[in-house]
């Protein structure tokens, strides 16, 4: 008698990538959508991603300041990585600082 094997889904994938980069010493993985990442991950945003990794924001003001772009846009772009779980922000008094919340983010392959 054949079993029925349940079809992949993207869950599947992604999950399995995950296993995958933690059994190669990857911790904290966030393995993200392709679509997701499509959408989200556009130049300016890495970018924030970049300089956020790099270390020493101290407000999304500072960010703002350190990329030399305006600060509302910087907040917007900001708060969609926060949504989709790419960044939290440490309170400090009046000053809200993005952190990176993973330590690894991947992207879904496209096959």
């Amino acid at each position: 008698m054949a079993t029925e094997q349940r079809p992949r889904t993207n869950v599947d994938d992604r999950a399995r990538l995950a296993r995958a980069a933690a059994e190669a010493g990857f911790e904290d993985v966030l393995v993200i959508e392709r679509d997701t990442a499509k959408r989200i991950l556009t130049d300016r945003r890495r970018e924030l991603l970049d300089r956020v990794h790099e270390g020493g924001i101290e407000s999304i003001r500072g960010l703002a300041r350190a990329l030399d772009r305006d600060k509302a846009v910087v907040s917007r772009d900001l708060d969609l990585l926060f949504e989709e779980d790419l960044i939290e922000y440490i309170n400090d008094g009046n000053r809200k600082a993005p952190r990176l919340k993973h330590e690894t983010i991947l992207a879904e392959p496209l096959v």
